[in-house]
């Protein structure tokens, strides 16, 4: 698993300075990805300024080629932050492009990219319609030790209650699931599609 932070969000903690809560948030990217065994990757881009252009396409393609994943997990389209609604016009067409030869970019070519899927997040609720659920009953104990690792979600910096808004969100999609706990993910229109021998 690789954790791609396009940016540090620095400018996320109005009680300090940028370049401190930047340097604060690379620490907790690093203790949280410990926690759940991932790698992290950083972003060359400051908070609030992630460009929707070719530049940061073929950025985006050459991580892709150099992580090779076969699924992608990433931010909804509608977002009241610039940055989410930004990395989720770049990412499918960086997936493109990492797919094509004639790219060239410092790695060679990926086209192993299986499925790519919308996180629900609080600030990219609209048109968001849960579509695939995802059992995490046995994962919500390493989720919180993983989230906590970060200062915004622990309290202190926001007033938002992010640990409590996410494990109770967690409880209502596992209800819809029929399960302890779950995650919702939204996909591409045209991925909504089930093809069956006979009706379930």
């Amino acid at each position: 698993m690789v954790l791609l932070h396009l940016t540090l969000g620095e400018g996320g903690n109005p009680k300090i300075s940028a370049q401190a809560y930047g340097e604060q948030k690379r620490r907790e990217a690093l203790a949280a990805a410990k926690v759940i065994g991932a790698e992290v990757l950083f972003g060359p881009y400051q908070d609030g300024e992630i460009p929707n252009d070719e530049a940061a396409r073929r950025y985006l393609a050459d991580v892709i080629r150099q992580v090779k994943p076969a699924h992608i997990v990433t931010h909804w389209r509608k977002s009241i932050h610039k940055d989410h609604s930004n990395t989720h016009a770049i990412v499918g067409d960086a997936i493109l492009l990492a797919s094509l030869e004639s790219v060239v970019t410092g790695h060679p070519r990926h086209r192993g990219v299986r499925a790519v899927c919308y996180a629900e997040n609080w600030e990219d609720a609209e048109d968001f319609k849960p579509y695939l659920y995802v059992d995490v009953s046995d994962e919500l104990a390493q989720w919180k030790e993983c989230a906590t690792q970060y200062q915004f979600v622990k309290g202190g910096v926001s007033s938002f209650p992010y640990l409590e808004y996410y494990e109770a969100l967690a409880r209502v999609r596992g209800a819809e699931a029929g399960k302890r706990y779950a995650v919702s993910f939204e996909v591409e229109p045209l991925a909504k599609k089930r093809v069956l021998d006979s009706l379930p």
